[in-house]
């Protein structure tokens, strides 16, 4: 991410639309959902279940059941808040959580960072690929590798 990032409006960005999402869909946005999405959004490096367990017991004060989490992990993923990043078994947030959409995303090998875009003509293409075979697609994820414009300019 940049220097000049403003990660806090991000967070706060990204609350307020799970808000107004939730409420929208008539869906419960707990004080416990919204904490868990927070520390999603606490960095764009994608999150496990266990980092945010271990973060909501020392930051909060108060020790969370894993199944808790990961329930909460659940709902928010089902509400299209976060996503998650399968070969990692983590959690980014959402860029634009109000739009259907699949997830692709460039997840950086030096820092971790994860970016998500939505480029219709990959999701077009497996789509065609897949109907090609008589396969139907319910959940793509396109997950790609490679280094950021930061890591490649600065190598550790």
């Amino acid at each position: 991410m940049s220097a000049l990032h403003d990660h806090t409006h991000c967070i706060a960005d990204a609350l307020t639309r799970a808000e107004a999402l939730c409420a929208e869909r008539g869906a419960r946005l707990t004080a416990l959902r919204r904490r868990v999405l927070e520390l999603v959004w606490s960095s764009h490096r994608p999150r496990g279940a266990y980092a945010i367990l271990e973060d909501l017991s020392q930051q909060d004060g108060k020790a969370a059941a894993p199944l808790t989490v990961y329930r909460a992990l659940e709902f928010l993923v089902e509400q299209g808040l976060v996503h998650r990043i399968e070969s990692l078994n983590a959690y980014v947030g959402c860029a634009d959580p109000g739009a259907v959409h699949s997830g692709q995303f460039l997840v950086c090998e030096g820092c971790g960072d994860a970016a998500e875009i939505d480029d219709p003509r990959v999701g077009t293409a497996i789509d065609a690929a897949a109907a090609e075979r008589g396969f139907r697609v319910q959940r793509p994820t396109v997950e790609v590798r490679g280094l950021c414009k930061s890591c490649q300019e600065n190598p550790r």
